[in-house]
């Protein structure tokens, strides 16, 4: 057993000889589902194991494969200097004070501090900085593993979860009229991850959390891979999806090489072409519950929201796809065809055939002024005895919408509120969107106005 637990040592700080397999699943939290292949086998019954596994918490290790269950872990973490001196109890350390001075020392322990010189004497600190041998320093995480295999296996294949890298998602749109050309990318960031080659897969879905990570986190952690195929090229291109449970996976094409604190961004789908839809949309002034009140006489200016919407029409290969949430940036040229940012939002996760909606914006050129022409309130008689009774409250608005550009624009007004509530008189007819919302569409001519006023009746 003794030759087997020193023949499986592997270590992932140096290159290996037979490269143990890394497969990573990297979630946007932080949390990454380590996967090591390694080339040893196991014997039917008891096996123990030294490995050097990066980030290692001991609580979440396991084997994929059903023939193998972990037994038990003990895992030691990378030497500190505290750690050090205490296991070099007994033994004489140089110690570094200065440029050119050191000066000898026996640990006799190193909490409270205690050495001995050469003469006899004792130093109740610490001399300099220790020069320690490397026999007593852990360069990485080093885990005792015992498992037991149900039959011989012709290799050993471990999991666990640790934290050290993160993606996001970011879409840009060329808008070009009522047509927009899209392109994906996610980029990978390690934070204390490295990897000289590693099949990398991106998770993307609402994932519980339910405990903190119980390994420290290691500066450049390093997990070592098939040392033959770094950075290989993948003649797919582009991240390939898959569903799995209730999340969404997107493979990597290739094999990666992740380095701390440098990103890496890869293409998730080829560029596409969709429809491009824009609205101007003046937000409502009806608070969402609560009491209606008096407002200022003076007219408020009020944003005109800028929105953009990409159809997604299932059966086409922008459309089937899900796309992770992420960050949408718009694009628009100008005279000279030099493409500008118009616009920039965030989308949640979308569901394949689910349209792509985002607020780019306000408007320059299309304002809008609103103000409160009129307010009554009256009490409502109860229906019964002993029925509290109602308020009423009736507002009316005048919103004056201007458009300096050289073309018309549809505008809508949109008012919503919870409860009981309703349009009683407007001067546009009123769409009702559901039964919280109701929105006026209005066509504003170009370098003109359009004045539109309606009355609100609440009753609370």
């Amino acid at each position: 057993m003794s030759c087997l637990a020193a023949a499986v040592l592997v270590g992932l700080t140096c290159p290996l000889t037979v490269g143990a397999q890394t497969s990573l699943s990297i979630y946007k939290d932080g949390r990454v589902v380590v996967r090591q292949t390694i080339p040893q086998a196991l014997t039917k019954g008891r096996n123990t194991l030294t490995l050097r596994l990066a980030g290692l918490d001991p609580a979440t290790l396991f084997s994929p494969d059903s023939a193998v269950t972990v037994l038990s872990a003990r895992v030691r973490y990378p030497t500190t200097a505290a750690d050090a001196l205490a296991r070099a109890a007994g033994q004489t350390l140089s110690f570094v004070r200065s440029k050119g001075d050191t000066v000898k020392a026996t640990v006799v322990r190193a909490d409270p501090p205690q050495y001995r010189l050469s003469d006899g004497r004792y130093l109740l600190e610490q001399p300099g900085t220790p020069l320690v041998p490397g026999d007593l320093v852990r360069t990485g995480a080093e885990a005792e593993i015992t498992v037991d295999a149900a039959r011989d296996r012709p290799r050993t294949d471990l999991a666990y979860v640790a934290q050290g890298a993160t993606w996001e998602a970011l879409y840009q749109i060329q808008v070009s009229g009522a047509r927009g050309q899209v392109s994906g990318t996610v980029t990978v960031t390690p934070q204390a991850l490295r990897s000289d080659s590693a099949a990398v897969q991106l998770v993307a879905g609402q994932i519980n959390r339910a405990r903190a990570p119980a390994a420290p986190p290691e500066a450049g952690m390093r997990m070592e891979a098939d040392m033959v195929s770094r950075q290989a090229a993948d003649a797919r291109g582009y991240a390939e999806e898959q569903a799995v449970g209730e999340a969404h996976v997107y493979e990597l094409p290739g094999r990666l090489a992740l380095e701390p604190g440098v990103p890496v961004a890869t293409a998730i789908f080829p560029r596409a072409s969709v429809a491009v839809t824009k609205e101007f949309v003046v937000p409502g002034v009806l608070p969402w519950r609560g009491w209606l009140g008096q407002v200022p006489v003076e007219p408020n200016r009020v944003p005109v929201q800028v929105w953009y919407t990409l159809k997604r029409v299932r059966g086409t290969a922008f459309g089937d796809r899900p796309l992770p949430g992420g960050t949408v940036q718009l694009y628009e040229p100008d005279s000279a065809g030099r493409v500008q940012l118009i616009g920039e939002a965030t989308i949640d996760h979308t569901a394949p055939g689910r349209d792509v909606r985002v607020q780019a914006g306000d408007a320059f050129d299309v304002t809008a002024e609103r103000v409160q022409t009129d307010y009554t309130q009256e009490a409502i008689p109860p229906a019964r005895r002993g029925v509290p009774a109602k308020q009423r409250v009736t507002a009316s608005y005048r919103v004056t919408i201007t458009n300096a550009k050289p073309e018309s624009v549809a505008v809508d007004v949109r008012e919503s509120r919870f409860g009981v509530w309703r349009i009683v008189d407007s001067s546009a007819p009123p769409e009702k969107i559901s039964a919280t919302e109701t929105r006026f569409r209005v066509s504003v001519p170009a370098n003109g106005e359009v004045v539109l006023t309606y009355t609100v009746q609440i009753e609370s």
